[in-house]
Formats: structure tokens, sequence, C-alpha cells
């Protein structure tokens, strides 16, 4: 494993401690079970290292992978012009997280650990982006976990976007729906995940966080990443 690139993890950030010690632990999976791959994080804005300088304290390739759930602003633009700027790091970008199964297997758990059952209706709450794409992947995740529950979910927003969760929770209710379910889609505790928690549902699920599936996703984001860089390289000579 000594001669694989860096996997450089970008978080958000958030002014919360709870949320910078939750990626902490989800790292924490993702070396266990990777061993030997050097895992490394930089943060996009609030807490420290910021991503800049950690590209410019390694020695040796990287892939970042976002621990982002959409393909966002962050992911078009924030990222590669942190990239742009450190030239000479070999530094890959692996796609977003989500959508993607291995995220609704984690979100199913985090209901069930909250006390919910199949039956009822869920509202996915995202954080919501001013890019299109971004709130069209949490639309694209809420029918994969409408596909994996087996009941209705519908994606909502906590900020620029529409519905949000508190307004979809009442629509469910509107048509019918005595128990409704907040899914957080978000990675980690945060100001994010309170406004979720004041949606009105039946039950609300704690963030991703820790979980395996999600650093199962990780890995296999950065993977994706190697291989494309392997794919595009040019020949030896």
């Amino acid at each position: 494993m000594s001669d694989s690139p860096v996997l450089v993890a970008v978080g958000h950030g958030s002014r919360g401690p709870h949320h910078e010690r939750t990626i902490g632990r989800l790292l924490d999976v993702v070396r266990r079970l990777r061993p030997g791959l050097r895992v490394e994080t930089g943060w996009l804005d609030l807490v420290r290292p910021p991503l800049a300088e950690v590209l410019a304290g390694l020695d040796a390739p990287a892939v970042l992978v976002p621990l982002l759930l959409g393909a966002g602003y962050h992911v078009r633009v924030d990222i590669p012009a942190v990239v742009a700027a450190a030239p000479g790091t070999g530094a890959r970008v692996a796609r977003a997280l989500g959508p993607h199964p291995l995220l609704a297997d984690a979100l199913c758990d985090r209901l069930a650990e909250a006390g919910w059952t199949p039956g009822g209706a869920v509202v996915l709450a995202a954080a919501g982006s001013t890019d299109p794409g971004a709130n069209a992947d949490t639309a694209r995740m809420a029918r994969l976990l409408a596909r994996r529950l087996g009941d209705p979910v519908v994606p909502s927003y906590l900020c620029a976007g529409a519905p949000t969760p508190a307004e979809a929770v009442a629509e469910l209710r509107r048509r019918g729906h005595g128990r409704v379910a907040v899914a957080r889609y978000l990675m980690a505790p945060g100001f994010f995940g309170g406004r979720a928690a004041a949606a009105g549902a039946c039950v609300t699920a704690p963030p991703l966080g820790a979980h395996e599936s999600v650093a199962r996703l990780v890995l296999r984001r950065y993977d994706d990443a190697v291989r494309e860089a392997a794919a595009t390289a040019p020949p030896a000579r």
C-alpha cells in the first residue's frame, strides 16, 4: 500500500465540535478497512487544516474524496480551484459520495436505530444547494431510499431548495400519512441537523456519521479515481 496515492478526505466543515469528531471516526473506519493506506483530512471552511495546507504538505500523489453528498458547487468549483492553485501535487478529485445504494443502506440503518419501522413515509432532509444538479442528486437518493424501504420518500432541503423538511412532513400528513420520519441526509451533526430535528416528524434519524457503508463508499470513490488515473496516464517509455 505504500505506493498508493494518499486519500485526502475533503470535509465541508462546521462550527460544532461533534461534526469534526464524527468525520474523524468515519475515517478511522476507512483506515480499519484499508490498513496501510495513508488517509488525511482537509477542510473547505471553518475547520483546520484547510485543504490547501494539506496539499502543500504532501510528498506523494493524492486522491481527494469529497465527503459531500452531491456534485454541487464545492465539488465542481471549490475543490478543483484549490487543486489548480497547488500545481505539482498530482492530486485527482474523486466523485461526490452520493447518490449511491450504499448510502441507502446506511440511511435505513440510521432510521432503524431511531426506532423507525416500515409502513410509513420518510422525508429525506438534505442541506440543499443553489446548484440544481446537487438538489437533483438528493432527489435521486430519495428514489434509491424508497426502493430500499418500500415506502414513499420525499426529498427536502434545509436551505436553497423546496420543500423544507417541515413542509414535506406537513404535506405527507395532509396526504394521509400518519407516521412520518425524517432521515437526515447529512454527513455529521451540525447546524442543519438541528433544523431537521425540528421538522415535526414522529422520528428523526441521526446523520450518516461513521457508518461502515459510508466508509466503504469513500474507498470505492477513491479506488474509482485511482483506476481512472491509471487508465488515462501516458504509457511508460
